[in-house]
C-alpha cells in the first residue's frame, strides 16, 4: 500500500515503542500477547503496522471486538488514519451491519462473526492473523472463538497467527494457554487523574445496586457540580439505557450551562447517535456523555476531562430454574473502575468522581467473572457439536462448567439439534447457521415449515433485540401480539409509546432472518404467536391454576404470576419472565390453544393411568390423565383399572391409616399377643413364630392381607374381614398347635372357671377373684413362666398383684382376709386358703 509506512511513521501513539517487539514475536512464533494501557493506540495501530509483514503474505487480518460500536469505531478510525473510506482496505462486519469490499485486508468483526467463519471454513483460508482485542472482557464468544482458533491452528493451519490484546488481563495466564507465547507490554501515555469519592456511604446490601430516585439524584448532582467547577467534556458511567434517560431528564430540570450538550451512548442507539457521542464536541460546546460500560474500552471519546462513575453495571446472568438469561445490576469490579477512571486522563490531567466511599473499594471484586462461567451454554454447546469436539478436548482459560453443559445438551436434544451421542443433527446444523439462540432458531425453522416463517422471524428478532415499547407501558401490556401489531405497522390507534430506534433495529433483524431462510414477508396470524413461542420455550408453556386469576404453573414445575394482564386464557407461553424465588413474574406472553398443544407436541404428551389412594375420600381413585411435562391437560375416570394397581393403591391406603383401620376383634388381637409372648421367650422354648408385630405386619401387608382384600376399594369394605382367620392363615398347623400348648388362651382355676390370660404386656396376666384360687398352693404358669396374678375382691376390685401365690397365702392373706371379711361378711373366708375349697359365689361350695 503506497505511503502506508510514512503515514504510520507520522502517528505518535505510545504503542509505537512496542511495535518492533510485536513484529518480532509474530515473526519468530505463531502467537503473542500484548498488554497495553488504555489510550496506548493498540486497537488502531497494531493491525495497520502488521499489514505488510512477510508471513501475512497478503492475507487478511481479522480483529475481534466485544461490541458493535467498538468494531465500527475501530474500523472508521483506522480508515481515517490511512486516508480511506471504510470498506476499502479497512472494513467491519457485525450482525446487522457491514462495510466490506473486495480489497479489504483488515476486517474488524464482533466476536460471534469469527465463530461463523470457523464453522464455514475450519482452516480459515485467506486469513493470516486473528486479533482478539479487549480480551479481558472474557465474553463467551471470545472464549469460544479462541478455543476453536487454537484447534484450527494446531490441526489445520500452523501458519496462522493469533494475537491477544488487553489492558487489564493477566498476560502470563494467556501466554500459557497459547503455548508460552511472548508477552509484549506497553505502558501507554496517561496523564494524572485525581480520584474523588463520596463522603458518606450509600447503604448496604441491595442499596449498593439500587438505581432508584436516590441514585439518579446522586449522579445528576455530581454531573451538575462538575459542570459548575470545571471545563471539558464529562463521561458518566451508568448501568443501562433506562438510567441514562432518567439522568438526562434530571439534568434538563436543572440550570446547566448553555454550552452543554447531553448525549446518550449505549449499544442499541443508531450509528448516527453513537457517532455523535464519539466525535469531538461542536465548537464552543462541551459534552456530557451518559454511557453504559460500552465506553470503558475500545473507543475514544474526544474531549473528556471528567469521569463520573456510578459504580454499577449490568451483566447477563443465566437462571437454570427458568432456562433464560436476564440482565442483573451489579457493582463495578476493580479492573472496570480503573478502566473508567483512565478515560479522564487521555488528553491531559483529569478528574474521576466515584459515587461510593473509598473504604468500599475493598469490597469490590478484582475482576468480572468470565461469562462462560455464568451464561446460558446452549449456543456454545451447539457450536461445539457442529464443530465436532467435546469441550474437554479444547483449550480454555476457563472450561465451561460441566453441570451447565449437561443442561444445555439436554435442551439441544429436546430441540432435535443433537442426537443421543451429542453429535449435531442436520436440524442442529441448520440452527447453528442462524445468528440466533438455538431456541429461537428452532422456532423460526418450525414456523417456516408451518407457513408462519414471517411472524416467527419477527418474534425471534424482537426477543433478541431490546423491547421497543417504553418502560412502564410494557409492564401493563404483556401480550406479545401487541408488539407484533406494532412491528407490522398496525398501530394506527397509537396505543403505545414507541422507541423508534429500537423498533427499527428489530425490523432490520427480522428482515435479515427472513433473507437467510428465504422467507417472504407477509401478514400472518398473530394468534399463532403462542404456538411459535411454545416451539422455542416448551418448558414455559403454562396452565392457569384453577380459577385463580393471573397465577399459572409452568411446564417445568415453577409457579408464574401474570398480574393485571389482558391475557385470560387457560394456557399461555411465557416469552420473558424473571427468576423470582417463589414464582416467576411474567413480562411477555402469548395465549396457546389446547388443540395446538395437543397437535404439535403430541410426542411430549404422556397419557398416565393414575391409580392411587385418595385419603380425603378414603378410597382408591382411578383416573386417566394427560400430562405435558408438569401440566395436567385432562383428567377423567378410568374404567376397568388394572386390578394389581388397585390392590397396591388400597394397600397403601391401609398403610396410611395404620393397622387400626382393620376390624380387629379381641380373639385376633389376643392371638397376636400370644405369639409375641412366645417370640420373646423363644430362646428358652426353642420355638420361633412369624413376627406379628405392627411394624412387621405393615411392612409385609401385601403378602398376608392382599389375598383377602382383592376387589376392595374403600376403607369401609374392611369391615367384612375376619381378622382371626387372616392371622391364623399366616401360621402353619404345627405352629397353631404349639401356640395352644405353650400359650393357651385360658387357664381353668380351682373354682372350675375358665379364665382368659392377658398376653398384652411383658408378662402374661391372670385376673381372677381370690376365692376362686382357694386350694391352689402355687402360681399358675404358661410355657414355664408364672403368670402375674391380679387378685380381685368378690366385686371384681383389685386386691393384690403377685407372681408368688404361695408367698401371698403365707404372708399377706390374713391381713387381706380381715379387710375383705369386713366388706363381704356373707362370703367364705377360710383360715387356711391352701386347704379350703374354691368358691365362685357367696356360700361355701358343698
Amino acid at each position: 500500500m503506497n505511503g502506508l509506512k510514512s503515514i504510520l511513521d507520522s502517528i505518535d501513539l505510545p504503542i509505537k515503542g512496542s511495535i518492533a517487539d510485536i513484529r518480532m514475536a509474530l515473526c519468530k512464533g505463531r502467537n503473542a500477547v500484548v498488554e497495553a494501557a488504555p489510550g496506548a493506540g493498540k486497537t488502531t495501530l497494531i493491525p495497520l503496522t502488521l499489514l505488510d509483514e512477510p508471513w501475512l503474505d497478503g492475507r487478511r487480518i481479522i480483529m475481534l471486538e466485544p461490541r458493535r460500536l467498538a468494531a465500527r469505531a475501530a474500523a472508521i478510525r483506522m480508515a481515517e488514519l490511512i486516508g480511506e473510506d471504510v470498506g476499502a482496505t479497512i472494513g467491519y462486519r457485525t450482525r446487522l451491519d457491514s462495510s466490506i469490499g473486495p480489497s479489504t485486508r483488515i476486517e474488524v468483526v464482533t466476536e460471534g462473526i469469527l465463530t461463523r467463519f470457523l464453522q464455514s471454513d475450519q482452516a480459515l483460508e485467506g486469513i493470516g492473523l486473528l486479533i482478539f482485542d479487549e480480551f479481558h472482557e472474557r465474553s463467551i464468544n471470545a472464549d469460544l472463538g479462541l478455543a476453536l482458533s487454537l484447534e484450527s491452528q494446531s490441526l489445520l493451519r500452523d501458519d496462522i497467527r493469533i494475537l491477544i490484546m488487553s489492558a487489564t488481563l493477566d498476560g502470563e495466564e494467556v501466554s500459557a494457554l497459547l503455548g508460552g507465547a511472548p508477552v509484549v507490554k506497553s505502558m501507554g501515555k496517561a496523564y494524572p487523574v485525581e480520584v474523588r469519592y463520596m463522603s458518606k456511604t450509600v447503604g448496604s446490601g441491595r442499596a449498593y445496586t439500587s438505581t432508584g430516585p436516590d441514585f439518579i439524584s446522586r449522579v445528576a448532582g455530581a454531573v451538575w457540580k462538575a459542570l459548575m467547577e470545571g471545563t471539558g467534556s464529562i463521561l458518566v458511567f451508568l448501568p443501562g439505557s433506562g438510567e441514562i434517560k432518567r439522568v438526562a431528564a434530571a439534568l434538563m430540570e436543572r440550570e446547566i450551562p448553555a454550552d452543554t450538550v447531553i448525549i446518550p451512548l449505549y449499544g442499541e442507539l443508531s450509528k448516527e447517535a453513537q457517532d455523535q457521542a464519539i466525535r469531538p464536541s461542536p465548537e464552543g460546546k462541551r459534552k456530557v456523555v451518559l454511557a453504559t460500560s460500552i465506553a470503558e474500552t475500545s473507543i475514544t471519546i474526544d474531549g473528556v476531562r471528567v469521569v463520573i462513575d456510578g459504580g454499577l453495571k449490568r451483566v447477563p446472568r443465566f437462571s437454570p430454574s427458568i432456562g433464560m438469561s436476564s440482565l442483573e445490576t451489579v457493582r463495578v469490579t476493580k479492573d472496570s473502575a480503573e478502566q473508567r477512571c483512565g478515560r479522564a486522563g487521555r488528553l491531559g490531567p483529569g478528574l474521576c468522581v466515584r459515587l461510593w466511599q473509598e473504604t468500599e473499594n475493598s469490597g469490590l471484586k478484582d475482576k468480572s467473572t468470565p461469562e462462560i462461567m455464568e451464561a446460558d451454554l446452549a449456543p456454545l454447546a451447539l457450536e461445539l457439536s457442529v464443530w465436532g469436539a467435546a469441550p474437554e478436548k479444547l483449550n480454555w482459560l476457563d472450561p465451561p462448567p460441566a453441570g451447565a453443559m449437561s443442561q444445555a445438551k439436554e435442551l439441544l436434544y429436546h430441540l432435535g439439534a443433537i442426537d443421543k451421542t451429542g453429535a449435531a443433527t442436520a436440524h442442529g446444523r441448520e440452527l447453528a447457521r442462524l445468528a440466533l439462540h438455538p431456541r429461537l432458531a428452532h422456532m423460526v425453522i418450525k414456523g417456516r415449515e408451518l407457513g408462519l416463517g414471517s411472524i416467527a422471524s419477527s418474534i425471534a428478532a424482537f426477543l433478541t433485540e431490546r423491547d421497543f415499547v417504553k418502560t412502564g407501558l410494557a409492564d401493563r401490556n404483556q401480550d406479545i401480539r401487541h408488539r407484533l401489531e406494532v412491528l407490522s405497522g398496525d398501530d394506527s390507534q397509537g396505543r403505545v409509546d414507541i422507541d423508534r430506534s429500537a423498533l427499527k433495529r428489530v425490523r432490520a433483524a427480522a428482515a435479515q432472518i427472513r433473507r437467510q431462510l428465504g422467507i417472504r414477508e407477509k401478514d400472518e396470524d398473530s394468534d399463532k404467536a403462542g404456538l411459535l413461542l411454545a416451539f422455542a420455550y416448551p418448558d414455559r408453556i403454562a396452565k392457569r391454576r384453577g380459577e385463580t386469576e393471573g397465577r399459572y404453573l409452568l411446564a417445568n414445575g415453577r409457579g408464574a404470576l401474570l398480574p393485571a394482564s389482558a391475557l385470560r386464557q387457560e394456557y399461555i407461553v411465557a416469552a420473558s419472565l424473571d427468576g423470582g424465588e417463589r414464582e416467576s413474574r411474567v413480562y411477555l406472553a402469548a395465549p396457546l390453544s389446547l388443540s395446538d398443544l395437543e397437535e404439535y407436541f403430541k410426542e411430549d404428551i404422556e397419557e398416565r393411568d393414575i391409580v392411587e389412594w385418595d385419603q380425603a375420600q378414603r378410597c382408591v381413585s382411578a383416573r386417566r390423565q394427560k400430562h405435558f411435562w408438569e401440566l395436567l391437560l385432562s383428567d377423567s375416570q378410568l374404567q376397568a383399572p388394572d386390578t394389581g394397581k388397585v390392590l397396591d393403591a388400597f394397600i397403601n391406603g391401609v398403610k396410611l391409616n395404620g393397622l387400626n383401620a382393620l376390624p380387629w376383634e379381641r380373639a385376633s388381637q389376643a392371638l397376636r399377643e400370644r405369639v409375641g409372648f412366645l417370640n420373646r421367650i423363644s430362646g428358652e422354648t426353642g420355638k420361633k413364630f412369624p413376627d406379628l408385630s405392627e411394624g412387621r405386619l405393615l411392612a409385609d401387608i401385601k403378602e398376608w392381607l392382599g389375598p383377602w382384600i382383592d376387589g376392595m376399594t374403600r376403607l369401609e369394605h374392611l369391615k367384612k374381614l375376619d381378622m382371626k382367620a387372616i392371622i391364623l392363615s399366616i401360621l402353619t398347623w404345627e405352629e397353631r398347635e404349639t401356640i395352644e400348648r405353650l400359650a393357651p388362651m385360658h387357664i381353668i382355676v380351682p373354682s372350675g372357671s375358665r379364665i382368659a390370660i392377658d398376653y398384652s404386656g411383658e408378662r402374661p396376666v391372670l385376673k381372677v377373684k381370690l376365692q376362686e384360687l382357694f386350694g391352689l398352693d402355687r402360681t399358675p404358669a404358661v410355657a414355664g413362666h408364672p403368670v402375674l396374678l391380679h387378685l380381685l375382691s368378690p366385686a371384681g376390685r383389685p386386691v393384690q398383684v403377685t407372681n408368688d401365690l404361695a408367698g401371698f397365702w403365707a404372708r399377706s392373706y390374713q391381713m387381706v382376709k380381715k379387710e375383705l371379711k369386713g366388706r363381704y361378711p356373707k362370703h367364705y373366708w377360710p383360715d387356711d386358703p391352701t386347704q379350703a375349697e374354691a368358691t365362685k359365689g357367696v356360700r361355701r361350695k358343698k
